[in-house]
């Protein structure tokens, strides 16, 4: 089980991480970042399966990067907080458990157990795309997608590991995944989890920062709307 840190704290975090060295091979510490913008990125680079969260952090805060990961793929979330009032707050966000700082390491433990057993009872199928690398058929896993961009009659997909081109128009691949694709031109599709924010330049374009790589496509004004609103904070 894959364990990200978000915490403002560098002794919180470093300590969280000592616990979780604690915890038996079977946890893993993924990363550890000081805030939410980070963990975003952190979140679309990695797929932790957990986050240990801190509340009160500048920027982007605990439960506003909940609200922002809401939805059936998100990492399971284990706040940790010196604040008992958010308790409930936090638990209607879905949180699999709330810790008080400083975090005991039965409790850290017990946490984790919750939200393996989370993670057992609702196992995910991964989805595929099936393309061609080379002149070979291969998949990749949506999960493992950045964006797809449509180039005369291909639509290329960047990944992780590099690209590939599949047949499918951008339409039929946004019909067939309404939930784990988001529009951003009439050329670029995304899944939303890739979305860290927007940057405008003096020409008036906006273009999309994505998780997980360097590119910044444009997003029509067409679709600004639908964008933005997914990135607002609820």
């Amino acid at each position: 089980m894959r364990v990200l840190i978000v915490d403002d704290e560098p002794l919180a975090r470093s300590r969280l991480a000592a616990l979780l060295d604690e915890c038996g091979e079977t946890v893993e510490v993924a990363g550890s970042v000081g805030d939410g913008d980070a963990a975003l990125e952190a979140i679309a680079q990695t797929s932790p399966d957990v986050l240990l969260l801190d509340i009160n952090m500048p920027g982007l805060d605990g439960t506003a990067l909940a609200r922002r990961l809401a939805g059936k793929e998100r990492p399971q979330v284990v706040f940790c907080t010196a604040y008992e009032n958010h308790a409930l707050h936090a638990f209607e966000l879905g949180a699999v458990d709330y810790l008080l700082k400083p975090v005991r390491l039965e409790r850290l433990r017990e946490a984790l157990r919750r939200a393996h057993q989370r993670l057992s009872s609702s196992p995910r199928e991964p989805s595929y795309l099936f393309g061609r690398l080379r002149g070979e058929q291969v998949r990749i896993a949506l999960d493992e997608v950045v964006c797809l961009t449509a180039e005369e009659k291909y639509v290329v997909v960047q990944h992780r590991g590099g690209q590939l081109l599949v047949e499918e128009s951008l339409r039929q691949l946004e019909e067939a995944y309404p939930d784990q694709l988001i529009r951003l031109h009439r050329n670029c599709l995304v899944p939303p989890q890739r979305l860290l924010g927007l940057k405008t330049l003096t020409d008036g374009r906006v273009l999309a920062r994505l998780g997980g790589t360097e590119l910044m496509p444009e997003v029509s004004r067409r679709n600004l709307p639908a964008v933005r609103k997914l990135l607002r904070m609820s």
